[in-house]
């Protein structure tokens, strides 16, 4: 009887050690397996984004996709240039009019003359322009200061409009690869005579593809373009402020 009880003994620890066992075997088995695919997500989203666009830019096409990225390439490469000559261009208004007329009443129209010349931006040049036409009257110097203005504004607006034709042109290319995409889609249906849609899917995501990056090419410029207007309509309004104050600063030095 002892020895049937510790037989019995026996088979209940090794029966529970197995399972045990494979329990810990699952358990393990487990967690490496969720421990892989957590690293395979995460390289998988380090440089998914990157090889993503590499490929559905790859799919596209080389013909309308080259001139989609040839579209966003050189209107960003114009509103940098943009941007960086309006901001060279922003002058601080109420410290130049204050020295322009601090030199007016200490030194004159030269003096004021030379605080422009030494000063950088279109307002600085208006006020040169206005001061050098002082002596011909108060409506030369007015109509200086306007037609200068005018040549100043066209100088902060040059090239922007090719910024607009990019934002245009980047879509409707993207469109124009949509429908080409859709018309060799069925073309491949008809020379087929059956609608599979294998035969179509390569088409039409390619035609989809195009439009896609047309309208990404369409937003970023745009973004681009919106604040350079703006910073192009802060200048002009700074430009028709200094011009007022300017006129009211030579008459009172005529008195």
């Amino acid at each position: 009887m002892k020895r049937l009880f510790s037989i019995l003994a026996i088979a209940s620890t090794m029966a529970f050690g197995t399972v045990n066992a494979t329990t810990i075997a699952n358990t393990s088995t487990a967690t490496t397996v969720t421990t892989t695919i957590q690293e395979e997500a995460a390289a998988e989203e380090s440089v998914g984004f990157h090889q993503e666009l590499k490929k559905r830019f790859i799919e596209g096409g080389p013909g309308f996709m080259g001139i989609v990225l040839l579209c966003l390439i050189l209107g960003l490469a114009i509103a940098i240039e943009r941007i960086i000559f309006l901001n060279l261009s922003t002058t601080n208004t109420k410290k130049l009019t204050q020295s322009v007329e601090d030199a007016l009443s200490s030194g004159g129209v030269e003096a004021a003359k030379e605080v422009c010349r030494n000063t950088k931006g279109p307002i600085a040049s208006i006020y040169y322009q206005g001061l050098d036409r002082t002596d011909e009257g108060i409506e030369a110097a007015e109509k200086a200061v306007v037609a200068y203005g005018g040549v100043q504004m066209g100088q902060l607006e040059k090239n922007v409009s090719w910024i607009s034709l990019f934002i245009a042109l980047a879509p409707m290319l993207g469109f124009m690869g949509t429908v080409i995409g859709m018309i060799q889609a069925f073309d491949k249906i008809e020379a087929a005579g059956d609608m599979n849609p294998s035969l179509v899917a390569g088409g039409i995501k390619v035609a989809l593809l195009t439009t896609v990056f047309g309208l990404v090419v369409a937003i970023i410029l745009q973004i681009f373009y919106n604040y350079i207007i703006a910073k192009i309509d802060s200048i002009v309004n700074d430009m028709e402020d200094a011009s007022i104050t300017l006129m009211d600063l030579l008459i009172r030095h005529k008195k």
